[in-house]
């Protein structure tokens, strides 16, 4: 996994910005407010998630791990893939979303593009007790603290599985096996999801 880049800004456009790695040239997908803290010829650093898809391979980066931990964790729900995800975080800091997410606002969460009343209704229902409320510790992708999890569910859905159901085999196998390793969350979630298919 991608989980930050480093490096001189080499070019800004409207929805992305590039990044020299080691005299790689990184396109890196990011909000408005992300592109805006960014300056041609300086160097940056982005916290960053690879978003995989069988025509093409993504890279979506952030000014901090909470944007980026959000990002993924909104990519949880049905129906929200990346772009909507990097519109919600563009719409809504981590504060206003998590806000809106713990309080069932729809009105803040149905002004993101893309999502209407029913999208944003579903996003509350499903994150409403995966988030803390603004002030408490953010809150990232079950299980992931100080563990394995959400690399796991990261590989699974660039293996081609969908968020929910592989995050549902993440936790499945971790109910079974409390503390396993990454390669054996990802053997065991594998096993389970080529079962339900």
């Amino acid at each position: 996994m991608i989980n930050s880049v480093r490096g001189e800004v080499l070019e800004i456009g409207l929805d992305h910005v590039v990044v020299d790695v080691g005299g790689l040239g990184y396109a890196v997908q990011a909000t408005p407010s992300t592109l805006a803290t960014l300056r041609r010829g300086e160097q940056a650093r982005l916290a960053t998630t690879l978003v995989v898809r069988e025509d093409s391979m993504t890279l979506f980066g952030f000014t901090s791990n909470e944007e980026r931990d959000l990002f993924l964790l909104v990519q949880t729900v049905s129906g929200i893939g990346p772009r909507i995800a990097l519109a919600t975080i563009a719409v809504l800091d981590p504060d206003a979303l998590r806000r809106a997410l713990s309080e069932g606002d729809i009105t803040a969460l149905t002004r993101v593009p893309g999502i209407g009343r029913k999208g944003a209704e579903r996003l509350v229902l499903e994150l409403r007790d995966k988030v803390d409320p603004p002030g408490a510790a953010p809150a990232v992708l079950p299980g992931s603290a100080g563990g394995p999890t959400d690399e796991v569910v990261e590989a699974l859905v660039g293996l081609g599985f969908t968020a929910k159901p592989a995050e549902q085999a993440v936790a499945a196998v971790l109910a079974e096996q409390a503390g396993a390793d990454a390669s054996t969350l990802l053997r065991a979630a594998l096993s389970r999801l080529g079962r339900s298919r």
